[in-house]
Parts: structure tokens; sequence; C-alpha cells
């Protein structure tokens, strides 16, 4: 991917406190839900274009990119989430996120319907994830973030992009 793909890169400024960090998080839309990531694991937002798709993969899992030379999975986070694809629209994007599998770190792309804005919310602000009722997984949710507006779904990455039904993208990416 050249420059002109490259729409945001997510930097934390060192000398900000670790709890400070951990208070921020990306928020953006799949569907008529919003959701949040924390800053941390957020890599960069690229751009969506140039998958390859891969035989033979889950549902779930769009195909790869070329990131300066790597090659990182991308994942339909609407379908791992929900069973529903994503559009593509003018507004979609592709998170690069940080995740620990195993005890490894690796990047990963998911699919947003849009990315919306970097938010605050303050430990006290988050309540624990509904255990039923919700379009997501419970496992996947690590909380539910107040914000002026109503309510945001905080994921829990490393849950999402883990578990048995991952093992193809961690087997593909121990290939690359």
């Amino acid at each position: 991917m050249n420059s002109r793909h490259a729409l945001a890169l997510a930097v934390v400024d060192e000398d900000d406190s670790a709890a400070e960090q951990q208070q921020q998080y990306l928020t953006f839309r799949l569907g008529d839900e919003s959701y949040a990531l924390g800053l941390l694991s957020v890599k960069e937002i690229i751009e969506y274009g140039g998958v390859t798709q891969v035989p033979m993969m889950p549902g779930f899992v769009r195909g790869v990119i070329n990131l300066r030379g790597r090659v990182v999975p991308v994942i339909d986070l609407a379908n791992r989430l929900r069973s529903d694809s994503a559009a593509v629209t003018r507004r979609t994007c592709i998170v690069i996120v940080e995740v620990t599998n195993d005890g490894e770190a690796q990047d990963m792309g998911i699919i947003v319907d849009a990315v919306s804005q970097v938010v605050d919310i303050p430990p006290q602000s988050v309540e624990p994830g509904p255990s039923f009722g919700a379009k997501v997984r419970a496992d996947f949710i690590a909380g539910m973030g107040k914000l002026d507006d109503g309510f945001v779904i905080m994921l829990d990455i490393d849950r999402v992009l883990a578990g048995e039904d991952m093992v193809a993208v961690n087997d593909m990416k121990a290939a690359g």
C-alpha cells in the first residue's frame, strides 16, 4: 500500500501514562451499531482495497493484504460478530490491529463500515456487557461504554480474533 491509502495513524505519546492511554478508544460503525476498540491495540487505519481472497478460509476471512511487504489477514468483522457480511462503501476501512494469540503478537486487519472518532471513556463510565439480547457473543464484549449520545459496545479484540475457528487464519499467517 502506498501513502495515499493511509487514512490515519494512531499515534500514542510515550509520555502519557498507561492508565490514560487505556481510557482512549477508537469508535467505529458496523451497520447501525457503534463499537469501540482500545486505542493501544490499533496500529493504523487504511482505505479498503487490495484484498486478495484466499481459498478454503472461513466465511469471515475476506483475504489478505500486502501491508508494506507483510501479509496481513483481513477479517470481515460484521461476519465474525453477527454472521452477516459488511457491504463495501466509500467509508469502509480496514483497521490494522495488533492481537496476541498464544503469547505472540500479530497484525490483523478488520473491516469496519466507518471509523467515527477517538474518545475517552473513563473506567467509571464502563458497564459490564449484557449476558443476553446482544447481537454479539457475550465473551467478545469487554463492556458497554457510556457516551453522551448512548452506549458503545467495547470489544475484546484478542477474544474476537482468537479461538478454534481462527485456527485456519493463524495457520495461514504462520505459512506467510
